[in-house]
């Protein structure tokens, strides 16, 4: 392992693990995860560990339509159970799909999945403003239609469409933790956290019982990197760095900003709620806890962007 190597804990976005509409099958997601996993190798070739975290907003929503469409004759699939079924299915394609693209090393990295739960407060306000987008991407008529049929909460998000959005608390403590970290520590390439994690709360009597809601994936890989002590959270979106006066003319990329800054630009609304302003928050976060750099960039730039050529990064 190279003098320079870092343990980078990496989040990919439920929405790029699809690449259009037209592409939303199992098959083009795995397809879509193949990709993003040739860049991951480049970063385990570079000698740093990694640890990948991933949302399922998507992914949840096919699951509670196919729900809708057969609740005359099966069960519901409650949100938690949601949750735990996409860390599954997603951990498997990055698994299989780093497996395939590095099959032929001399040192292959084992790589494996943790069903992750993560513990919330039942008193989170959250519970009573849901907030977190879910689902596919509708038409402003068609998401009316399900708010009024199906009590549902929608909202316009961030000029892509409309979604159902559901409550999302912040995390307080991830309960695997001690199985992360010890495979971590072993060499493995972890999966984890998935979706934020499988939101769970603590009854008076100490047992758990799941929640009726969606973590917010960036905030929990932001927790995760701390509970690691990792040298790098590493966010992957859509878009290679973060702007300023987002589609306005006078946008501006953002390569490097202090902590400082980062939290003047979010007071002035540079940052989107439900789109980049979580980033930013969960990236600053882990600056502000210690962490030495925080990056955001798309798939394709994340070598570069570990090595400080492209992306936007927060530094103490």
């Amino acid at each position: 392992m190279s003098a320079d190597s870092k343990l980078v804990v990496l989040a990919i976005g439920g929405n790029s693990l699809i690449s259009d509409p037209a592409h939303q099958s199992v098959e083009d997601q795995y397809a879509t995860c193949a990709e993003t996993c040739v860049h991951i190798a480049k970063l385990l070739e570079q000698g740093h560990r990694v640890v990948i975290t991933h949302g399922n907003g998507p992914q949840v929503g096919f699951i509670l339509r196919r729900s809708e469409l057969a609740a005359h004759e099966l069960h519901m699939v409650p949100l938690d159970s949601c949750g735990a079924d996409t860390q599954g299915a997603v951990g498997y394609h990055i698994q299989r799909a780093l497996h395939n693209c590095t099959k032929d090393w001399d040192n292959h990295p084992e790589v494996a999945t943790i069903v992750t739960q993560v513990l919330v407060d039942r008193e989170d306000p959250a519970f009573k403003n849901p907030s977190k987008p879910i689902g596919t991407f509708m038409d402003e008529a068609t998401a009316k239609q399900r708010e009024e049929r199906e009590s549902w909460h929608v909202v316009e998000d961030a000029g892509r469409g409309w979604r159902r959005v559901v409550s999302s608390p912040r995390p307080k403590s991830i309960l695997e933790l001690a199985a992360i970290r010890r495979l971590v520590e072993d060499g493995f390439v972890v999966v984890c956290v998935g979706g934020g994690g499988i939101p769970v709360v603590e009854r008076e009597d100490g047992t758990l019982r799941g929640a009726d809601a969606v973590i917010d994936k960036d905030l929990a890989s932001s927790l995760l990197a701390r509970n690691l002590s990792a040298d790098t959270l590493l966010i992957s979106t859509a878009v290679e760095k973060a702007f300023l006066n987002f589609g306005k003319p006078d946008q501006r990329a953002i390569d490097t900003m202090t902590a400082a800054e980062a939290k003047k630009y979010l007071a002035e609304g540079h940052f989107k709620p439900g789109s980049m302003k979580p980033k930013i928050e969960a990236m600053l976060e882990f600056v502000e806890a210690g962490g030495k750099e925080a990056i955001l960039t798309d798939p394709k730039n994340l070598m570069r962007a570990v090595a400080g050529e492209t992306g936007t990064r927060i530094v103490p």
